[in-house]
């Protein structure tokens, strides 16, 4: 079970130290900016056929954040996250929110804006992962050659 909030009431749980914000988007999206403090663990990969899952989400997740961690979890429109908060979920995580509208807002087939996002809610951004953020600070390390 999780909870929905929009970018205004995570605003307000992120001025409590106790959350933690976690952007699920692609690296390339989360480096055009982002929450300021966010981590960064994509579900999904862009590659050249678009976009793929990531195979490392869930040890990622495991291995940096607690399944008692509280957790805002955003994306670009708030699907991806919405997604990641079922998986995670699933897996026994206890206290997660996904951020409603994401980072960029959430419309409409004719493009009438539906959530407004973080950035269009006039909240900070910033476009350089605090150190030890990055999903290539967070990834699992390679396997050991053979």
């Amino acid at each position: 079970m999780h909870a929905t909030h929009p970018p205004a009431g995570v605003h307000e749980l992120l001025s409590d130290p106790d959350w933690t914000y976690v952007d699920v988007r692609s690296t390339q999206e989360f480096e055009q900016g982002h929450v300021p403090g966010a981590y960064n663990v994509p579900l999904l990969h862009m590659g050249a056929g678009g976009m793929r899952p990531n195979p490392e989400f869930l040890a990622a997740m495991t291995r940096h954040f607690p399944k008692t961690r509280k957790l805002v979890l955003g994306c670009k429109s708030g699907g991806r996250s919405e997604r990641a908060c079922e998986l995670l979920a699933q897996q026994g995580w206890t206290s997660l929110v996904n951020m409603a509208g994401g980072y960029h807002g959430a419309y409409d087939m004719g493009g009438g804006v539906l959530e407004q996002g973080w950035a269009a809610c006039g909240y900070d951004t910033a476009r350089e992962a605090l150190p030890g953020r990055s999903w290539r600070d967070l990834q699992p390390p390679p396997a050991p050659a053979r």
